[in-house]
């Protein structure tokens, strides 16, 4: 009895105590129990999903809960409309106490021009998220908030996003925005569009069976077709992508939603669509893309610029054709290499390639506007690759179904792909139906997009890092009589991006760098290539303030000015477009 009467008892007291237990103790415990992974935000103000992919309606929620989450991070606008109405969104993400954001050094980045191409939208959110919620614990990320801006436009085709998600497409439908066209020449828009034919919101491929076709049933695989070799006959033929002839005229899905190619409308050696497949009328024909050029071209601090597309797994830079290797010289080449072979590093199956070298001809290319015209350093990030599967070295650059199908199979559990099903075609008569979903091949699984999502963001902010960072070194100062002082500065770019790359320089792109001089009456300025030896050139108008073209990256620039008498303090402003607004005071006595 009495055995029974102390259990009770402490019984009572362990209950009593956990009542009395402060929730601060029991939530630290909890998280002790529960370890935050390293690399991840601790317990995020915006909590977000990026195993998924968001229309623009959840585009918007997320853009406004980070700037009301971040008022001194994030700052939102919409910079123009699509086609359909739709607002095109931009991000600023700074440490707005530090600094004017538009005169620090920009970091652009754009994504989904190609509608079907959706994980670069959620890389671009991933990075403003990542940059918003780390601030405060990272000091990397401070640092790069208080010295840079970053310019994000989540998407620049919404209209194809929504879409490419809502309505019934394969994985490669559609490229383009919502503008209709007649793409038959029959003088009818969009009458022959992809056909939904078992009503399952993906448009997979017809089959028919043959007794002399020239495609069989994978025996490994009963969901692949492969083709028979030559001299044998299969079972089957193929007939397209799901869809009915609709306008009679023999053919099935030849005037579909668009259709032209977004990305070949930019206005650096753009050419006609004879040319070029895909090209409009003349250069920034869309309203999307005439919306993403003003911005570009009203913030002439964006020194670094990236676009998301899909597919391959590559770091590209430009030139987009041959004839225009001109356009990039060594020097700019120098900081390309550096930037991409560091990429390849950071994001395993990705390859640094050049643009018409290593992939094809492309004219009115995103990538060779900012870089032709506007001097920035940019590059194209081909999202996925069929290395991720099964981080297989023998997949980078290369692309095999049955790695889609093995991948499907072991780790999807058959949720890519719709099997094959008997249909009654109005024209074909018996015909199956099946093939892979819109949302695989192209895009990623789910699973694998946080990871490729935070590589890829990582390599964005290591170009942002490598952007131009100036410091003003303290003045040497020498009494050279006659009531003179000589001042001689220093002006440091500690990282390797120039504040002018060559192309800007040759092309005057870019106003110069203006280096000042405050507080002493100026009598002569000079720019010297050499101050030791006291060699330099002299600027006789305005001496007090220098232009400067280019301060090369990882290099400096030295400035003398002759002043009258001795100067207590002095103020140095450098002004650069690219470089930033950076000024230093320094008592000379």
């Amino acid at each position: 009895m009495q055995f029974k009467f102390e259990s009770i008892f402490l019984t009572v007291v362990v209950l009593f105590t956990l009542v009395l237990i402060p929730s601060g103790l029991m939530l630290a415990q909890n998280e002790a129990a529960g370890l935050r992974a390293i690399g991840t935000p601790h317990d995020p103000k915006v909590p977000m999903s990026w195993n998924r992919y968001h229309d623009n309606a959840a585009i918007l929620d997320f853009c406004e809960r980070l700037v009301e989450a971040y008022p001194n991070l994030a700052k939102l606008e919409v910079i123009g409309q699509s086609y359909k109405g739709n607002d095109i969104l931009a991000l600023t993400l700074s440490d707005f106490s530090h600094g004017d954001p538009d005169r620090k050094p920009a970091f652009f980045i754009q994504a989904n021009i190609h509608s079907n191409e959706l994980q670069g939208t959620e890389i671009a959110m991933y990075t403003a998220w990542y940059l918003a919620e780390n601030y405060g614990s990272v000091e990397f990320i401070n640092q790069l908030l208080r010295d840079r801006t970053f310019y994000i436009l989540p998407t620049i085709n919404p209209d194809g996003r929504d879409y490419f998600i809502y309505e019934p497409n394969n994985p490669n439908s559609p490229r383009s925005g919502l503008m209709p066209f007649d793409d038959d020449g029959d003088w009818e828009v969009e009458e022959d569009k992809f056909d939904d034919l078992n009503n399952d919101g993906h448009i997979t491929m017809m089959r028919r069976k043959n007794p002399n076709g020239r495609w069989k049933v994978d025996p490994n695989n009963p969901l692949r077709m492969v083709r028979v070799p030559d001299g044998e006959t299969g079972d089957y033929e193929m007939l397209g992508y799901e869809g009915i002839d609709r306008d009679g005229d023999g053919r099935v899905n030849e005037d579909r939603t668009g259709y032209y190619d977004p990305n070949r409308d930019w206005g650096w050696n753009w050419q006609p669509d004879y040319v070029q497949r895909g090209a409009l009328m003349y250069p920034f024909s869309t309203p999307e893309n005439i919306a993403v050029k003003d911005f570009v071209i009203s913030r002439s601090n964006i020194a670094g610029a990236q676009s998301y597309h899909n597919y391959g797994g590559m770091f590209l830079r430009g030139p987009g054709a041959e004839e225009d290797k001109g356009s990039y010289d060594r020097n700019d080449i120098r900081v390309y290499d550096l930037i991409g072979e560091k990429g390849e590093k950071m994001v395993p199956g990705y390859r640094y390639l050049i643009v018409y070298k290593d992939l094809y001809s492309v004219f009115g290319g995103d990538v060779d506007f900012y870089h032709g015209g506007r001097g920035v350093f940019a590059y194209v990030n081909e999202l996925m690759t069929s290395y991720l599967l099964f981080n297989d070295e023998s997949q980078i650059g290369r692309w095999e179904d049955t790695q889609f199908y093995d991948f499907d199979k072991y780790l999807l559990f058959g949720d890519a792909y719709v099997p094959w099903e008997p249909f009654d075609h109005p024209q074909f008569g018996p015909i199956e139906i099946g093939g892979p979903k819109k949302n695989y091949v192209r895009n990623h699984p789910g699973f694998l997009l946080e990871q490729d999502a935070h590589r890829n963001m990582a390599f964005t902010l290591y170009h942002a890092h490598q952007m131009p960072k100036l410091q003003i070194r303290e003045p040497r100062v020498r009494s050279i009589g006659r009531n003179l002082t000589e001042i001689t500065v220093t002006v440091d770019n500690v990282r390797a991006t120039p504040t002018h790359s060559s192309h800007d320089l040759k092309n005057k792109i870019t106003p110069p760098n203006i280096i000042s001089i405050r507080g002493a009456e100026v009598i002569s300025g000079l720019l010297m290539s050499n101050p030791d030896l006291g060699v330099g050139k002299e600027q006789t108008h305005e001496p007090d303030a220098l232009r400067v073209s280019n301060i090369p990256g990882t290099g400096s620039v030295h400035l003398r000015w002759i002043v009258k008498g001795s100067p207590g303090e002095i103020e140095i402003e450098v002004d650069s477009p690219k470089g930033g607004l950076h000024r230093a005071s320094f008592p000379l006595r």
